[in-house]
């Protein structure tokens, strides 16, 4: 079978402003536009972050849902994925909450947040298990091998439903000056053999082009925008995320790899309009 790799577009993520860029999207008019023009280049999820009334990141369910009905209006063929990131604001209990009450059909969630060593797990286990039963499809985010193997561990604990697994692979970390490489991907895929997934890989600074190109090469899908990454390959800074997504999708094109489509997109992750 022919790989269709997937492009996600990330705008705006939990920590940058407009400081960092003028075009960054902050509210929910200007994330809702610029996904739009993410789509017309070629990702087909967004990565979704909303933010509080001075810009602070925020897991507020009716923003959510209100950025959902947004993106259901104006760009109804986009999946929107819900990050339930916690950036050190909010306990694994409360990220499970705003997922319970949005419902929505795609969420991210870190192995490490829901999941941590030596926490009780019958949380996770019943967030894991509710997405599920409610067809919310789960990004599981791993930050490294060893977040990787506390997922499987917790598949085979039973913890994580048995099936095929959606894994975000992060390449780095979020710290000022990170660079990551397109070699760190090799110790995710030297595990990742075990595993039954889908994979997607989100880079740092002025690799980000050259780490989700390696992704698309080697089978993955790959994640890109201004939350990781500011700068085009050649090094000048983009204009928005969709110039991101642009060039990505015009060099896989290049090499002959196929872009997944959003028909193509929920086929791949088993998702339902």
């Amino acid at each position: 079978m022919t790989h269709h790799a997937i492009i996600m577009a990330a705008p705006n993520g939990a920590r940058k402003t407009k400081q960092d860029h003028p075009a960054l999207p902050v509210d929910i008019a200007e994330t809702v536009t610029e996904a739009k023009r993410c789509f017309e280049a070629g990702a087909t999820v967004l990565h979704a972050h909303v933010r509080g009334s001075k810009g602070e990141h925020v897991l507020d369910s009716g923003l959510y849902l209100k950025l959902l009905r947004e993106m259901d209006r104006s760009v109804p063929e986009m999946l929107v994925q819900m990050t339930t990131e916690a950036v050190g604001r909010y306990t694994a209990i409360e990220q499970a909450e705003c997922v319970f009450a949005v419902r929505p059909r795609m969420i991210s969630m870190a192995v490490r947040e829901i999941a941590a060593i030596n926490s009780d797990l019958e949380l996770a286990r019943r967030f894991y298990y509710w997405n599920r039963e409610h067809e919310v499809h789960t990004q599981h985010i791993v930050f490294d091998i060893e977040d990787l193997e506390r997922l499987s561990d917790l598949q085979l604990q039973g913890v994580v439903p048995p099936g095929r697994l959606c894994v975000l692979f992060v390449l780095g970390r979020y710290a000022q000056g990170q660079e990551s490489a397109p070699t760190d991907i090799d110790p995710f895929l030297k595990l990742k053999s075990d595993l039954e997934m889908d994979w997607f890989v989100c880079a740092f600074g002025s690799q980000e082009h050259a780490c989700a190109m390696e992704a698309l090469r080697r089978g993955g899908h790959a994640r890109v925008g201004f939350e990781n990454n500011l700068l085009l390959q050649d090094g000048s800074q983009a204009d928005c995320s969709a110039d991101l997504v642009a060039s990505l999708k015009a060099a896989a094109e290049i090499e002959g790899i196929n872009i997944a489509g959003a028909k193509e997109t929920r086929t791949i992750l088993g998702v339902d309009r």
